[in-house]
């Protein structure tokens, strides 16, 4: 893609949204970054705010339409934005799991539908889905993030599958735990259960250290970029603990795996 590339990132106001929106400008792209609130979002060089709420189709549909207006055309869409959330699976009320597949799937599916017909018109363009290494491992007290990012990755190869034809090509990044203000301000579940008390608090602290220890974004955002910018390839997990993961799910025995995730998170 030329130097020129139409690039928009959604959630851009913190985390590997933001990294990855700098990143692409670095590289000469036009970005278009989305944020919830523009009053309250930090201006970030090179990149230019959008206000759009992945959950509400008509701000969606306006933010796209605005850029559009301005350039004419969309080269790359980057769905980021996202949300998660621990609790068991017996605790997550249907409308905390309904939040949380608004935002990750059906936000995705909002943005996706807006810029298709521009996409397929120009008969070019790239999606890059924000996935997770949830997106294929299972996860103790994660289980409706986990599921809403199994779903993410569903869809996804089903849209390559489908627009591949216009030109169009769909690809997955799988990060694993990331300094991010979304990993550290993880929501819980609201209605705890005490039953689930010791292991839910083993886990949060698990998943809590995880993140104080991960890298930044930077290399995820990097990922991203690749993934856009770079030749198509369905999945592309960052380096390190995430390219581990995803070879061991793919390589070895289910028991192992099974074990070996307990045992770091505190449950064997």
């Amino acid at each position: 893609m030329s130097n020129s590339t139409v690039v928009v990132v959604t959630g851009v106001s913190s985390g590997i949204g933001r990294v990855a929106a700098e990143k692409f400008a670095q590289r000469g792209c036009q970005v278009f970054g989305t944020v919830r609130n523009i009053a309250n979002a930090t201006p970030l060089p090179g990149v230019e705010l959008v206000e759009m709420d992945v959950r509400d189709e008509a701000s969606v549909q306006l933010g796209i339409q605005s850029i559009i207006g301005r350039t004419a055309r969309i080269d790359v869409l980057v769905n980021n934005a996202g949300m998660t959330m621990i609790g068991a699976v017996e605790e997550t009320a249907t409308t905390e799991a309904a939040t949380l597949f608004d935002t990750n799937v059906l936000g995705i599916l909002r943005t996706t539908q807006a810029v298709l017909p521009h996409m397929r018109a120009q008969r070019r363009g790239r999606i890059v889905n924000v996935s997770s290494v949830l997106g294929f491992l299972p996860a103790p007290y994660m289980g409706l993030y986990s599921a809403s990012k199994h779903a993410v990755e569903g869809l996804s190869e089903t849209l390559d599958h489908e627009v591949r034809q216009f030109g169009i090509r769909v690809a997955l990044v799988q990060p694993t735990y990331t300094r991010t203000k979304l990993e550290a301000n993880s929501p819980h579940a609201k209605s705890k259960i005490a039953a689930y008390d010791r292991e839910r608090d083993l886990v949060s602290r698990s998943v809590a250290d995880s993140v104080s220890g991960a890298p930044e974004p930077d290399g995820v955002a990097s990922t991203i970029v690749e993934a856009a910018l770079g030749a198509w390839r369905m999945r592309r997990t960052p380096a390190g603990q995430a390219s581990l993961l995803s070879k061991l799910r793919r390589f070895m025995p289910a028991g192992p795996v099974d074990a070996s995730l307990r045992k770091t998170l505190g449950l064997a």
